[in-house]
């Protein structure tokens, strides 16, 4: 049985445009790694983390070129699932969309307590008031996406443009403090080091995927997004790189030690209202990737009850301008299920972080693989696929153990579907292909 598909409300007049695109892809994609890694990259690495940097920007270019072209050509909230439900088949697709909805939800903890520990090393709140910091970071951002994605779009324009110019106002104060000496020695740990940094940094230019499931909402999706995500490229990588040269170049031997580095490069600028103002970075943060994040899971799940995956209740707002306020809810609640099974563990965040990155890489593999099968051969967006499906082949064996969780997720799909077909036989209605998507609405 394949479930009737909305259809589009396109009654709306407007959708996103191209600086709230910018806004909300920059979220996804400068996220918690602009706290964390340029001090941890040069600790690895030394100065040769620029080289990492680099790279990893480079890399990134064709698993960014093809999502582009998979939400231009093809907006649809179901994002990456809907692109296996075309190319792959249902079970594929039911996959996809539970590691993204189920797996992917780990990192909300995560991304809430790392802003909350800045915070709180920022300006001293006593470590006891963390997890209630990190709850809050987790409540606001839902509360917003119950407005619906485009009201957050305009806030999350603010709380991007806030972050660049923090940014800015850091590189441009830090960089008179940097010194040529400490760029030598340029290899302290060897290549093995900067492959060790390269590994870190795909945490930082992870989130290209969260632009499909939010693509029905611009305004004008194949002219949009192509432009968004190219610019959000070249600010990305020019905030990675920036900060890494300053880190090295002003930290020196220093750089990674600190809790905050951030906070380290400001004091070294003499800015007097240092931790004032990483404490600022850290709620942008933090609230900016829940914001986008949130917002994704919204769509996905209300597509994923469109198709029979989840309950129908769920598939209320998943047209273009529509809210999916109960599926946001089911988001929330497993992000709070994630957070409270932190909390009793001590908030240990290596294996949320393990199960996010495992779940993004499986979603990452058969998204390159759809696109493959979907975009037009031979086009700039199809070599762009193929290339990041063999970049993401080479993540799925770095990825390692932490695949247990995504390949469990799986047989929960294989059952899922053993369950759909018996029904069908039981019935006696004929096997039937879900190919039902939103996308197929435009």
């Amino acid at each position: 049985m394949t479930s009737s598909v909305p259809a589009l409300d396109r009654t709306v007049p407007a959708g996103l445009g191209l600086a709230q695109g910018i806004a909300l892809y920059l979220a996804s994609v400068l996220g918690t790694g602009l706290l964390v890694l340029p001090g941890l990259a040069a600790k690895t690495a030394g100065p040769a983390s620029l080289v990492a940097v680099a790279v990893i920007t480079a890399l990134a270019i064709p698993l960014a070129g093809a999502f582009a072209a998979l939400a231009a050509r093809h907006p649809d909230p179901g994002g990456v699932a809907s692109y296996a439900r075309r190319a792959l088949g249902p079970t594929a697709a039911r996959a996809t969309g539970y590691w993204f909805l189920f797996g992917v939800a780990a990192g909300g903890p995560v991304v809430a307590v790392l802003g909350a520990r800045y915070i709180a090393t920022a300006v001293g709140i006593d470590t006891a008031g963390i997890p209630w910091l990190a709850l809050a970071f987790l409540v606001a951002p839902l509360a917003a996406n119950m407005f619906g994605v485009r009201l957050t779009g305009w806030l999350q324009l603010a709380l991007t443009g806030l972050l660049l110019a923090v940014v800015v106002v850091v590189v441009a104060l830090a960089a008179p403090a940097a010194r040529p000496e400490n760029l030598t020695p340029f290899l302290p740990h060897g290549w093995g080091g900067v492959g060790t940094a390269i590994v870190m940094f795909v945490w930082a230019f992870a989130g290209w995927e969260v632009g499909t499931h939010i693509s029905g909402e611009f305004a004008r999706p194949r002219r949009t997004i192509p432009l968004a995500t190219a610019v959000t490229l070249i600010l990305a990588g020019a905030c990675y790189l920036a900060l890494q040269l300053v880190t090295v170049g002003a930290l020196g031997a220093r750089a990674g030690k600190g809790d905050v580095v951030l906070l380290d490069l400001a004091e070294a600028g003499g800015i007097r209202a240092a931790p004032t103002l990483i404490g600022v970075v850290s709620a942008v943060v933090a609230l900016g990737v829940l914001n986008v994040y949130l917002a994704a899971f919204g769509k996905l799940g209300a597509s994923l009850a469109v198709n029979g995956d989840l309950p129908l209740w769920f598939a209320k707002g998943v047209g273009s301008g529509a809210v999916p306020r109960r599926a946001l809810l089911l988001s929330g609640g497993l992000v709070g299920i994630y957070f409270v099974i932190a909390a009793a563990t001590g908030f240990d965040l290596q294996p949320f972080i393990l199960v996010h990155t495992a779940s993004m890489v499986a979603v990452y593999t058969i998204g390159m693989v759809a696109a493959i099968r979907i975009l037009p051969r031979r086009t700039a967006g199809w070599w762009m696929a193929v290339v990041a499906a063999v970049c993401t082949a080479g993540l799925l064996v770095l990825a390692g153990a932490a695949l247990a969780v995504p390949a469990a997720v799986a047989i929960l799909a294989l059952a899922v579907t053993g369950v759909r077909r018996a029904g069908r036989r039981r019935r006696g209605a004929p096997e039937a292909r879900d190919t039902a998507s939103i996308g197929d609405s435009t």
